[in-house]
């Protein structure tokens, strides 16, 4: 199992910044992995991903475990967290 770890800085509330979030939940809902919400916590959980977010006052955390049929569909970690510090930075306004 390969764990995906990262982190995005903001300056925004904790409802802006979830707010922010929403297109990399829709990509993330297009790999058929799901956003359970309680307030400025999310579990995330498809097929062969699990992991979770959390919003702090200045920064917000990504945690990516990727199972191993993700592995073995040809998922790569490297490119994959490449691919979120790009959209996170991109909706952050970096």
């Amino acid at each position: 199992m390969s764990t995906i770890n990262i982190s995005q800085p903001h300056n925004l509330s904790i409802e802006e910044a979830r707010a922010k979030l929403a297109s990399f939940e829709e990509t993330m809902s297009k790999y058929g992995v799901n956003a359970k919400w309680d307030g400025a916590k999310a579990t995330l959980k498809g097929m062969a991903v699990s992991g979770g977010i959390d919003i702090g006052a200045d920064k917000l955390d990504i945690v990516l475990k990727l199972g191993m049929m993700a592995r073995a569909a040809g998922v790569d970690s490297i490119r994959l967290k490449s691919s979120i510090e790009k959209r996170l930075k991109a909706a952050f306004g970096e």
